[in-house]
Order: C-alpha cells, then structure tokens, then sequence
C-alpha cells in the first residue's frame, strides 16, 4: 500500500526514532508498504520518520545508481535499529534530494564508508558490516532521518538561506511531489 511521506516541516521527521523489536505490530506489511511507496515515489530509500513513525527502521534499493556505480547493483536492503559504529575515508561531496523535500537537491559532504550494526527484516542481527560508496551515502541520509536529521541540516547555512521560501512553500503545502503528502497542521492565530 502506498503511504503518504511527511513533508518538510512535519515534526515526525525531526523525532529520533525508538528501537523496536519483532514483534512491532505488522512488521513484514510495513516494510512491503514502505518499499512499494519508495518505488511509486522514485526513491531510493525511505525511513519510518519519513511515513510519520518514529522508530528505527530505514529501507533502501540502491540499484537506480548501478550504472554509475556498481556498488549499487541489486542492493536492496531493510535496516532495523541501526547504528553507525564507525565512518572512514575522504569526504566526498554528492547531490542529494529527499522525498520529503521534493524538488530541491543540494550538494552534502559525507565519509564514503560506514560501518553498521544492525537488524535485518527477519532479525537477525549484522555486527560492523562494511558499506561504500554511494551505497554508503544513501544509508547515511536515511540513518540521518532515524535521528531527526534532514539533508539541509548538513549544507551550509548560506544555502538554508536561500531555500528559505521554497522549504516554507513545502511546508504549506504548496508543492506537487507527484505523489501524496503529509504537510504539518497550520498554526492557528489567537
């Protein structure tokens, strides 16, 4: 089932997320809806944050990058209670975008490997495994997102600046993602 994505502004996506365990209610049907709605939405990843759940669980299929990177061929994977143990390397910049904050893509500077612990959909667990590359990235963006951060937390804040109107217009709801949306509530003047 396709699911509505919070957009900017939303608290959700600024809530880090609580761990769960395997008997989070309607577990695998979850993880179904959130890959079919990153697919109908052209993503790459989505985390729960970004479908109005704070918990820790993010899921990713890299694979629309494999012609530019083969690290990226066929990785289709569920993350649940992650946690980043290490990160390593030079940092490399790429232009990210973000389904809760369609149509504005910045350049964000991460490490090209990551090291994680974690849970798989059927619970079993990962101890350090090695991520690369652009596969690394995505991860990072959406392990971000169990945290409460966004992409524009991480670029500079002359940039904020200048996206100042078109994140508000996200906010209100003035944006067509292409796809259905959770906007905050407004604010009602006393």
């Amino acid at each position: 089932m396709m699911l509505p994505i919070t957009a900017y502004g939303h608290p959700t996506l600024r809530k880090k997320g609580e761990e769960i365990t395997k008997d989070y209610p309607d577990l695998q049907q979850l993880i179904a809806d959130m890959f079919e709605t990153m697919y109908e939405s052209h993503g790459v990843g989505l985390a729960a944050q970004q479908i109005n759940r704070a918990i820790r669980l993010f899921v990713i299929d890299a694979n629309p990058f494999a012609e530019e990177f083969p690290e990226a061929k066929d990785f289709k994977k569920v993350f649940i209670n992650a946690r980043i143990v290490e990160e390593e390397g030079e940092e490399w910049e790429f232009e990210e975008g973000c389904l809760s904050i369609p149509k504005i893509n910045e350049i964000v500077i991460r490490k090209p490997v990551v090291y994680l612990d974690y849970y798989d959909e059927d619970f079993n667990f990962h101890q350090g495994e090695k991520f690369e590359g652009v596969v690394a990235r995505v991860i990072q963006h959406e392990y971000d997102h169990t945290d409460g951060i966004l992409f524009t937390d991480r670029i500079p804040a002359f940039k904020k600046v200048l996206l100042k109107r078109k994140l508000n217009d996200i906010s209100t709801g003035k944006v067509d993602a292409g796809y259905k949306m959770i906007f905050p509530k407004k604010k009602l003047k006393r």
